[in-house]
């Protein structure tokens, strides 16, 4: 179970949309309700508000993840990050992660230089910083979520094809590739939804029992919000379920 917050924050980066509008605004708002096995093991929520940097208008998402009840008897969690990117673009500007995961713990924030493709990152439990060369179209952890909700390509993809992003995390650029499944009718709290599927590829270890482990259901409509993930770990199983949702730019399409 360790670490399954931050698996449900890579797993949101799933969700795509096309360039003629953008699929959020200012006051979107998820809240996930996480199981492990049968046990309710916590909550992550994601937030989207405006902030100003260099006297530039931009989006502020806020991510949080805790456990709950018993859960955090066994392994508290408490994960905070934080993405301020570029309205127009989506590029990132700065980040935060701030986590404890039963008792393993970061405090970093980041501070991209796009016109030098560059990031400086600031560890502030080790009281260091460094600047690292990044490509031009990274993205961090939370911002991609949101620039791959307006990904052009969504609608081109066939049944196995995948997309493969710059995913800046941990001091260093990782290659997220995503396989696309299909389409797929699910039941949830909200009614049938119509979904895209898709299956990360993720290594094979400790974590994961097969480079296909983890699927992502996403509404199929404009919003493309990420509605279910699971996850077969090496022990046991992991679910999130949308719990929660307010602020969507358009209505959720749901069969009653």
């Amino acid at each position: 179970m360790k670490k399954y917050i931050l698996i449900i924050f890579a797993l949101t980066t799933l969700a795509f949309d096309t360039q003629k509008e953008d699929a959020f605004d200012t006051g979107e708002y998820f809240k996930f309700r996480i199981h492990y096995g049968i046990v309710n093991a916590g909550y992550a929520t994601l937030e989207v508000k405006d902030a100003t940097i260099n006297n530039k208008k931009v989006y502020h998402s806020v991510g949080k993840g805790y456990t709950t009840g018993m859960s955090k008897f066994f392994f508290k969690v408490e994960d905070l990050y934080e993405s301020y990117f570029d309205k127009e673009t989506g590029k990132p500007y700065r980040y935060v992660r701030k986590i404890d995961e039963g008792g393993y713990t970061k405090n970093q924030e980041g501070f991209f230089n796009q016109g030098e493709n560059r990031v400086l990152v600031k560890d502030y439990k080790r009281k260091s910083e460094k600047t690292i060369i990044v490509t031009e179209e990274v993205q961090d952890i939370v911002s991609a979520f949101y620039y791959l909700r307006n990904h052009p390509n969504i609608d081109k993809l066939k049944s196995g094809e995948a997309i493969t992003i710059d995913m800046f995390f941990d001091d260093e650029i990782t290659k997220f590739k995503l396989k696309y499944v299909g389409r797929q009718d699910i039941t949830t709290k909200f009614g049938t939804v119509s979904t895209m599927v898709f299956k990360p590829l993720v290594q094979t270890g400790r974590v994961f029992k097969e480079k296909e482990s983890l699927t992502l259901w996403i509404t199929d409509d404009v919003n493309k919000v990420p509605i279910r993930i699971k996850a077969d770990l090496a022990v046991g199983s992991l679910k999130a379920d949308l719990d929660e949702y307010k602020g969507l730019k358009s209505p959720l399409k749901a069969k009653k």
